[in-house]
């Protein structure tokens, strides 16, 4: 999959193996320099439990500058090791199951499949491990999902600490327009 930006020059392009609900990605977001960042490159490799919980999140992040590397990794315990180049850390992020990451649309399917919110009308607030690019700071987050009966065309609302929108996502959860941030293509 691969989504370009709407209001800047960005895009992000996945390769994304499913079985079941656990997810295997590799992906690159890639972006020019704007008001906002200087110009970067993202690479992530991302893997999930079988409920679609995030196992896993490697990433590096180049700039013109420097490269930097980030690995989250979550326990038996929902404890989270995260190492960068500051160290390691150990932290719970409020009991966290998902990881997300500025200017990415994909990262948005991770809790939209884990509950299931494009099989069925629901709505879930979820702590998120949230992923800022392309410093790579990690902080903790609530998101909020909201979703209609499948097939209304009224997709999913969310509401994160970067936006208030309604996404539209295909019959598997995946993201197609998520509006200011990126369209399918």
């Amino acid at each position: 999959m691969t989504w370009r930006a709407h209001d800047a020059r960005r895009m992000e392009s996945v390769r994304v193996q499913l079985s079941g609900k656990r997810i295997k990605a590799n992906g690159r977001i890639v972006a020019a320099a704007a008001d906002t960042n200087p110009a970067f490159a993202a690479y992530y490799d991302l893997q999930t439990d079988d409920r679609g919980a995030t196992k896993r999140l490697g990433m590096t992040v180049t700039l013109a500058e420097r490269e930097r590397q980030l690995a989250v990794a979550r326990d038996e315990e929902n404890m989270w090791l995260v190492t960068d180049h500051q160290g390691e850390s150990r932290a719970a992020f409020d009991g966290a199951l998902d990881v997300d990451v500025v200017f990415s649309p994909f990262f948005n399917a991770l809790p939209i499949r884990r509950c299931g919110l494009n099989e069925r009308a629901d709505s879930v607030t979820v702590p998120t491990i949230y992923v800022t690019l392309p410093d790579m700071s990690v902080t903790s987050a609530t998101v909020s999902y909201s979703s209609a009966a499948p097939g209304s065309g009224e997709g999913i609302k969310v509401h994160s600490p970067v936006s208030e929108t309604t996404l539209t996502v295909d019959a598997d959860g995946f993201i197609v327009v998520y509006p200011g941030l990126g369209e399918r293509i």
